[in-house]
């Protein structure tokens, strides 16, 4: 039966919805690995391009190509020098090979896809539990950044500042685990990933 249904009791945690707050980003090209001051994430989505054909008065329609779509995250910037959003964020587009134009040599080094990916390495996008294992998890395929905005200023806000970034990626994967464990989050046999059927490879 559906979890609103029945007492927590009965459902138990397998059935307790995902939660919008409950998740987690990880850069792997970042110091801090975990994304702790993400405040906001876009999940992965794609579109499917479609070519039509015209018949006298009648249209029809036949599927094309997937295009993932570029995902939106939003950070806060936290004063510490050794986490600082926006420090980081520029060392990472420095990174993928941008130099600001300072002498006729610094032209010559330009921005490259391996060098743009390797720099912010892997992306994962991970909804959580209320025990805080990973019950979903996305892997973005050779992310890399496409906008950075720092923010805007205003004297007449008080909240806290934020950085708005855009990452686009060739493709996403999905993974889910059945209910968290409660061994440290150790997956138990029966908590293996399960992709078959949704952008992963079908088990063998």
């Amino acid at each position: 039966m559906s979890f609103w249904s029945e007492s927590a009791s009965a459902v138990g945690e397998s059935k307790d919805p995902k939660r919008n707050f409950r998740f987690q980003v990880t850069f792997t090209g970042l110091s801090t690995g975990r994304v702790w001051f993400a405040k906001k994430v876009g999940k992965p989505n794609f579109t499917i391009t479609e070519s039509t054909h015209d018949f006298f008065n009648h249209k029809f329609y036949y599927p094309g190509r997937v295009e993932w779509q570029p995902i939106q995250l939003t950070l806060v910037d936290p004063v510490d020098p050794n986490i600082d959003t926006a420090a980081q964020m520029s060392a990472l587009v420095e990174a993928a090979g941008y130099e600001i134009p300072a002498n006729s040599t610094t032209p010559l080094r330009s921005m490259s896809k391996g060098k743009a990916v390797d720099a912010i390495g892997a992306i994962t996008i991970a909804q959580l539990d209320a025990d805080g294992n990973e019950i979903e998890t996305w892997t973005l395929t050779n992310p890399f950044i496409k906008t950075l905005k720092f923010g805007d200023l205003d004297y007449s806000s008080d909240d806290l500042t934020e950085m708005e970034m855009e990452i686009r990626y060739d493709f996403a994967t999905w993974t889910s685990t059945a209910a968290g464990s409660k061994n440290m989050g150790t997956p138990s046999q029966n908590m293996a990933p399960k992709t078959e059927g949704f952008f992963g490879p079908k088990n063998s």
